[in-house]
């Protein structure tokens, strides 16, 4: 009997796992992340559903493009979602090869949502290496939109690794839980993760359910601006070098 009730949380703890993810009704903008494990999408559904945004993975590493990403970003853009394109970045790939990866296969258009750094494994590199490799892509690809990408990470990952090495950027943190992120260095979040087993029409399986951090006018304000145009330098948007 003592081992069943040492055994009770743990069995629960994995129970809670399979429970499908309910919308946060108390945030205004609600959003999910897509990729090729959501197969074929009807977004016309998904739209009706009051989702406001979509992150779908575009390219990883150095060469890899996602089969859905161009099928999904027409897609959805014409249902009116907001939609934004991530890459998932492999810290022992040059960084620079990556940045340019993704910029060959993402046009950005005025109203779409910054460019999203998906950074959650080390691949056996040091926190320095993946510090430098990190910063070396996000400037590159800042460059080339007039915009800083937005880092999306988990929470264990940003308070060990990138906790105070990258507050001017915007972030995006996965934490599967009822409580809001709570970041070391009680650093902002613009976006949360805050489940996987989310459940839509339109989609078969589970996804990923998003809020963000402010209103809608607060979201058309954090997208692309009107005079964007994709491979085009804004000297007005970047910062001046320290």
């Amino acid at each position: 009997m003592r081992y069943l009730i040492l055994l009770l949380p743990v069995l629960l703890g994995l129970l809670s796992c399979e429970e499908s993810t309910h919308r946060l009704s108390a945030y205004e903008v609600h959003g999910i992340d897509v990729s090729h494990y959501q197969s074929a999408i009807s977004w016309g559904k998904v739209a009706a559903q009051d989702i406001h945004f979509v992150f779908m993975k575009a390219t990883e590493g150095s060469s890899y493009i996602d089969s859905l990403y161009l099928k999904n970003w027409k897609e959805s853009q014409a249902v009116g979602i907001k939609r934004g394109a991530y890459h998932f970045f492999r810290p022992q790939a040059p960084a620079l090869e990556q940045a340019n990866n993704f910029i060959g296969k993402v046009e950005l258009q005025a109203g779409d949502l910054p460019p999203v750094l998906d950074v959650e494994v080390l691949d056996g590199v040091s926190k320095i290496e993946l510090i430098v490799a990190l910063r070396m892509w996000l400037k590159h690809v800042e460059l080339h939109y007039g915009i800083k990408p937005v880092i999306y990470t988990y929470q264990k990952f940003y308070n060990k690794y990138l906790a105070g090495h990258f507050n001017e950027y915007p972030f995006w943190i996965a934490r599967y839980h009822y409580r809001q992120p709570t970041l070391a260095d009680r650093s902002d979040w613009h976006f949360w993760q805050y489940g996987s087993q989310g459940q839509l029409e339109g989609i078969e399986g589970n996804v990923d359910f998003n809020i963000f951090c402010g209103s809608m006018k607060d979201l058309e304000q954090f997208c692309l601006p009107a005079f964007a145009d994709s491979g085009q330098l804004h000297l007005a948007q970047i910062p001046s070098s320290e």
